[in-house]
C-alpha cells in the first residue's frame, strides 16, 4: 500500500464551539488548550480484505489529511498472511506519521460468526501494534461515525466518502474504505471540542 498525500482543511462543529460558551470559565479553558494542541490520528478501518487507513493532523481548530488509503490483500492470500500485512504496512504509517492517537471502528454485530471472527482478527492485529506503539485507542460506532461527518447515522457509505471530500477539500472522492478511514479519525477529533467527561475512553 503507498497512501495517497493529500491536503485538506475542516473547522470543528459550530456546536461544539457553542457548547464550550456555556461552560464554566475553568472547565471551557481546559478545553480550549486541549484544542489548541498539536495531535496526529491515525483512523483505521479494519478489514482483512481491504483496510482503510488514514492519518491527520489536528492544529487547533484545523484539520488536514497527510495520508489515506487501504491495505488491499487479495483473496488467494491466507488469513495469517492478511494481517502480517495489516501490522506491518499500519507499523508503517506508524513509523513515518508518529500518530499520537488512534481510532478504530468498534465492533458490530455480525449475523455471521465466520465473518465476525474474521473483523476480530483484524482488530486484533490493529489493537496489538497500537499496544505495542504505546499509543492509545479509541473506537466508535459506525452510526457515531457517520453522525459525525454526514449528520445522520443511517448514511451510506458514498455520503460519506462525499462528505469526507469536501469537509477536507480533497481532489477526488476517497476509495470507500480510506474514506471511512477519514470519517472515523474525523470522528475522534470531533471528540476532542467536548468536555472530557463526555469523551471515548481508551480501549
Amino acid at each position: 500500500m503507498n497512501p495517497r498525500l493529500r491536503i485538506g482543511s475542516l473547522r470543528l462543529r459550530k456546536s461544539e464551539r457553542l457548547l464550550r460558551k456555556i461552560l464554566t470559565a475553568k472547565g471551557a479553558k481546559g478545553i480550549a488548550k486541549k484544542e489548541m494542541e498539536n495531535i496526529r490520528i491515525l483512523g483505521v478501518d479494519t478489514s482483512l480484505r481491504s483496510s482503510g487507513v488514514a492519518v491527520l493532523e489536528v492544529k487547533g481548530q484545523q484539520m488536514r489529511a497527510l495520508a489515506y488509503g487501504r491495505i488491499h490483500n487479495k483473496s488467494k492470500v491466507k488469513h495469517s498472511e492478511c494481517l502480517a500485512a495489516i501490522h506491518r504496512e499500519i507499523d508503517s504509517l506508524i513509523e513515518e506519521f508518529s500518530p499520537d492517537e488512534v481510532a478504530i471502528e468498534g465492533a458490530f454485530f455480525a449475523k455471521n460468526a465466520k465473518t465476525a471472527m474474521i473483523l476480530g482478527q483484524a482488530r486484533g492485529a490493529v489493537l496489538a501494534l497500537s499496544a505495542l506503539r504505546s499509543l492509545p485507542v479509541y473506537e466508535y460506532s459506525p452510526k457515531t461515525v457517520k453522525r459525525a461527518v454526514v449528520g445522520v447515522g443511517s448514511a451510506q457509505k458514498d455520503q460519506v466518502a462525499k462528505m469526507v471530500m469536501r469537509l477536507l477539500g480533497l481532489a477526488e472522492q476517497p476509495q470507500e474504505d480510506a474514506a471511512d478511514a477519514l470519517a472515523i479519525a474525523i470522528c475522534h477529533a470531533h471528540q476532542r471540542g467536548v468536555p472530557e467527561v463526555l469523551r471515548s475512553k481508551p480501549v
